[in-house]
């Protein structure tokens, strides 16, 4: 705790000694990283496994591979990224020229969240160091293996005296917040998101809330058997395929027709005995509870008799082993606190409806989901999901994709989060636009200043709407 004191005095020295500013600095940087992770890819596998019970495909596909992605378009972007660029300026400024120019804010802080533990750290941290900032990581507590890892290791390849980790529990955390920072960037509850905000606000410091929330997945009524067994199995994915449903852009509940969920209900199970096998607590592609706690939040979330009642696939869970069955409920009461509270795990509502226009009515009566799934081929409900809900996204026809295209931009809205980040979107998370006229001693515009006439007002009337030849005619002496 004694040397995280003043973390962010002794990294604001460091940024003011201009070290970051350079391109170069930038790409050595964003190479140092993609060696860390070419070098250490086996240990990262291990770190995960130890934490998450992450198969390394699985550790791959949304960890690895993730930054790797995001440090290789950085480092063929970022010269573009910080390049200035033009505006235009009205004529009546002539000759004076606009630009903008991409600054580093400075110093900033992440705080990472323990169910990517190494994605959702490393993918801001290129952002920021693209940006041209120092940094400090803040990993969670929560998966300790993956944190003491990137404490360890990463200070061998990235400047020590520039990006820092910090190790520590809540008492670190309410520490490190107590400092000033040019930009916090936080993952993680909405609860722990608001009290970051509260400490950011003391200092008017901007911040980055990378929250989640009540996620659905709308499915149409799908005529096409094949269209059908793809989108069983991209829900699936959704949920129960990416750290077993502890994902923030997992599925958290299914809006479906009440005629067609029986057949979508079949393929959703085959395709869990596919996925999973017989035996689902004894497959290795499916991802632990994180620890005790969380464990017992989700087995809580069974105990009410009308939740228990509505399964009607799996339930099985295993405490020891810290495994859950992947779970399909149908019908929870909407009360209930598994329709009312974020699920983050294994267990998977379906509500069914008359009519799946219904769905938009669902969905708004809760807060503003991080990403609405809508699986149809009907291009009007297409529109009036976009045009009557709102929310951090809308993916149409699959899950978690969105997540990889660097050239979207992700974050939520409301209680899902505030900001974004991903490609570009991350350099202009961690970057101030700074305004640049360069204007010129001749010709000065004299009706600007008093005293004022009539003469003056009526320059200026036309001077806002740019209208040039009422202007030319003005200083011509001539009357329209």
């Amino acid at each position: 705790m004694e040397g995280n004191n003043n973390i962010a005095m002794e990294l604001k020295r460091t940024f003011k000694s201009g070290i970051t500013r350079s391109v170069t600095w930038r790409k050595n940087q964003l190479k140092a990283l993609l060696r860390f992770i070419h070098e250490n890819e086996d240990a990262l596998f291990e770190a995960l496994y130890q934490d998450l019970g992450k198969h390394p495909v699985e550790a791959y596909r949304d960890e690895i591979g993730v930054v790797m992605k995001s440090a290789e378009n950085a480092l063929k972007c970022v010269d573009k990224w910080m390049a200035p660029k033009k505006s235009r300026i009205p004529l009546l400024l002539f000759p004076a020229s606009g630009q903008v120019i991409s600054e580093p804010l400075g110093v900033v802080l992440i705080f990472s969240s323990w169910n990517f533990p190494i994605s959702l750290s490393l993918d801001p941290v290129i952002g920021a160091i693209s940006a041209g900032n120092t940094v400090v990581l803040k990993p969670s507590e929560v998966s300790p293996a993956c944190s003491s890892f990137l404490a360890k290791t990463l200070p061998l390849y990235l400047d020590p005296a520039v990006i820092k980790v910090v190790l520590g529990g809540p008492d670190v955390c309410e520490e490190l917040l107590q400092q000033k920072w040019d930009k916090i960037f936080f993952t993680g509850t909405p609860r722990i998101g608001s009290l970051v905000m509260s400490a950011a606000a003391k200092n008017l410091t901007p911040v980055t809330l990378e929250l989640g929330g009540k996620s659905p997945a709308i499915v149409d009524t799908l005529s096409n058997p094949a269209h059908v067994k793809a989108a069983a199995k991209r829900i699936l994915g959704g949920k129960f395929g990416s750290c077993s449903g502890q994902a923030c852009i997992g599925v958290d509940y299914l809006l479906v027709e009440e005629k067609f969920a029986p057949q979508l209900i079949e393929v959703l199970k085959t395709y869990i005995r596919k996925f999973y096998g017989e035996n689902p607590m004894d497959s290795k592609s499916i991802c632990r509870i994180v620890n005790k706690n969380h464990f017992n939040r989700l087995n809580n979330l069974l105990k009410d008799p009308r939740v228990s009642e509505s399964i009607i696939h799996g339930g099985g869970m295993d405490e020891k082993k810290l495994v859950i069955e992947p779970t399909i409920l149908m019908n929870p009461p909407l009360e209930s606190e598994i329709m009312t509270e974020e699920i983050f795990g294994p267990f998977l509502p379906i509500i069914t409806l008359n009519n799946i226009q219904e769905s938009i009515e669902v969905i708004n009566s809760k807060s503003k989901p991080l990403i609405i799934y809508a699986f149809t081929n009907n291009e009007k409900f297409k529109e009036q999901i976009l045009s009557e809900t709102s929310s951090g996204g809308v993916t149409f026809n699959d899950t978690l994709v969105q997540f990889i295209c660097d050239t979207l931009p992700f974050g939520g809205v409301g209680q899902s989060g505030y900001g974004r980040y991903h490609g570009k979107f991350s350099f202009d998370t961690f970057s101030h636009e700074k305004a640049v006229l360069r204007g010129s001693f001749f010709p000065e515009i004299e009706p600007r200043y008093p005293p004022w006439n009539s003469a003056k007002l009526r320059f200026l009337k036309m001077a806002f709407r740019f209208d040039y030849f009422g202007i030319l005619l003005f200083l011509l002496g001539i009357k329209r």
